[in-house]
């Protein structure tokens, strides 16, 4: 079986919306606040803290095989097998749960398909994301349960305009970074060379510092962390 091989959440708080219902029949009734969160949001806790993940209605494929996943306890107990700090920390892998500290890790999967390729260039690997990893298929398709969070680093103008060039079709670029995007990768961060090669399917909405903790995490020559790392998941909506 092929290794998983990833060449390879920027936090953004949920929006909280407030509605008042009154009527003439109960003037003196209290107003009833009502909380909405756009997104599915799943909760990953670990042994460095916890971390908040909202998962993006536009990329439903990746979103749905993700929260089947997570309600069939799939993760539970699983360990980020690979982190390498300012680049992402990576788990998923069903071999992990009873690994000792000699395998190697970054192989296994769920059953099923992979799950083809979303991309979409609004998503940009900026510090905090969820990504699926992938082995090197010409399809680009993700493995049906390996994933990543981006931590990244800064970039500068040259090195996001030579992503933009490395990316065409036919000699013509197939995307350009928005001056929005641009300030992201030079002020927050991130992995942009990974761009329009995985899918982007979600973001840390709370955590981004528990990324760095398990980043900086001390690793082995495969960088697999020297202590095991596990995760348990759950559904918060």
């Amino acid at each position: 079986m092929k290794k998983i091989i990833l060449i390879l959440a920027l936090s953004i708080v949920a929006v909280n919306l407030f509605s008042q219902n009154a009527t003439k029949a109960k003037p003196a009734a209290a107003a009833k606040p009502a909380t909405a969160v756009k997104g599915r949001l799943v909760l990953i806790t670990t042994d460095y803290g916890s971390i908040t993940v909202k998962l993006y209605d536009s990329t439903p494929q990746h979103r749905d095989n993700f929260i089947k996943l997570v309600k069939q306890g799939f993760y539970d107990s699983l360990m980020f097998h690979r982190v390498i700090n300012e680049f992402m920390i990576q788990g998923g892998d069903p071999t992990s749960k009873y690994a000792d500290s000699t395998a190697m890790l970054g192989a296994g999967e769920a059953p099923g398909d992979r799950i083809p390729a979303e991309f979409n260039p609004a998503y940009i690997h900026k510090k905090g994301v969820l990504a699926a990893a992938r082995d090197n298929n010409p399809e680009k398709a993700s493995s049906n349960c390996q994933f990543y969070i981006v931590q990244g680093r800064k970039s500068s103008d040259e090195e996001l305009n030579s992503i933009e060039c490395n990316v065409r079709q036919g000699g013509d670029l197939l995307f350009r970074y928005t001056e929005a995007q641009r300030k992201i990768y030079k002020t927050v961060g991130g992995t942009p060379f990974l761009d329009q090669n995985y899918t982007v399917f979600g973001e840390v909405v709370k955590g981004l510092d528990v990324i760095d903790k398990i980043a900086k995490a001390p690793t082995n020559s495969g960088d697999r962390p020297v202590k095991n790392i596990r995760m348990k998941m759950k559904m918060l909506n």
